[in-house]
């Protein structure tokens, strides 16, 4: 692990209720080399989305920090402990997680998403950096699988939910879908959401670094398609 980059704090579980350890890192201390159009950062030697998802040691309840310190409702808590306390479920704490760690911290933090019906935009938040884990470790397969579930975790949450969700807004939502499936291929439907955004004058005078984005992109594969 890289030195200085981290530090472990001692957190509340909500489902258990026992104390867990956590590492949490300190952003300013990591070193940016490039971001990709679909939002994903690349960092020099250290990734912090390994440590993205909260994983209880104890029972095994996986989310993001915002999960963990927001009152979850009661009847998610009994659907959650239901599951989680009769299985007893023990994750060890490591302060260094490897490729695998990570990527089973995310695939848990999405199947209790599922079991709580839990929102569309927070399952997409975590198949997208789940995505980008195995961009870092060159896994092109496991990239575009979660790729794929978080478009269509994105459009649904275009569909069914209200925007803005926190900083984010409805079309910087269609700006990721369709950086998303410009990258895996499916050019139509990438064009078809930046067109919305390109054409859409509101864009252009709300969120023009969105419109400017959405622009460039639709110039790459515009210049991607005459090669």
């Amino acid at each position: 692990m890289a030195v200085g980059k981290t530090f472990i704090v001692e957190k509340t579980c909500p489902i258990c209720e026992q104390t867990f350890r956590v590492v949490k890192t300190r952003s300013r201390k990591i070193a940016v080399t490039r971001r990709d159009d679909d939002g994903c950062t690349h960092y020099v030697e250290f990734n912090p989305y390994y440590y993205t998802v909260w994983v209880c040691e104890h029972c095994g309840f996986a989310a993001d920090e915002k999960t963990f310190t927001t009152k979850i409702t009661d009847r998610h808590l009994t659907i959650l402990r239901a599951v989680l306390l009769t299985k007893n479920i023990k994750i060890p704490f490591v302060e260094e997680r490897t490729l695998g760690e990570a990527a089973t911290a995310f695939r848990l933090a999405l199947k209790f998403q599922d079991l709580i019906h839990g929102k569309s935009s927070k399952k997409a938040k975590y198949a997208h950096q789940l995505a980008w884990i195995y961009r870092e470790a060159g896994d092109t397969t496991q990239e575009n699988e979660f790729l794929a579930k978080a478009a269509d975790f994105y459009e649904d949450a275009l569909m069914r939910e209200s925007f803005p969700i926190g900083e984010l807004t409805d079309n910087a939502v269609m700006y990721v879908v369709a950086a998303i499936y410009w990258r895996l291929g499916e050019r139509q439907k990438a064009t078809t959401y930046l067109s919305k955004l390109i054409s859409d004058k509101g864009v252009r005078e709300r969120e023009p670094r969105i419109h400017d984005k959405a622009r460039d992109l639709w110039g790459d594969i515009r210049a991607a398609k005459k090669k």
